[in-house]
């Protein structure tokens, strides 16, 4: 399951799950991967979803599931 492109930018903080791999994505993908804090499937991140989160969530959603953190 993918996350669509509908995430604002707000005081909540969201989990952040890498789903899928990085084998044949684009270089500015795999970067905003790394910048989030995921290196492997299956590694989580909770992030604050502020501009610079939500345009890297943006980039990035068919491989990265986005959940509200709890």
């Amino acid at each position: 399951m993918t996350t669509p492109k509908n995430i604002q930018v707000s005081e909540k903080k969201l989990e952040i799950t890498q789903t899928k791999g990085v084998i044949g994505v684009k270089q500015n993908q795999k970067d905003c991967l790394r910048s989030l804090g995921l290196k492997h499937i299956g590694d989580s991140a909770v992030r604050v979803a502020d501009a610079v989160t939500v345009g890297m969530i943006n980039t990035v959603p068919h491989l990265i599931k986005v959940e509200e953190a709890k």
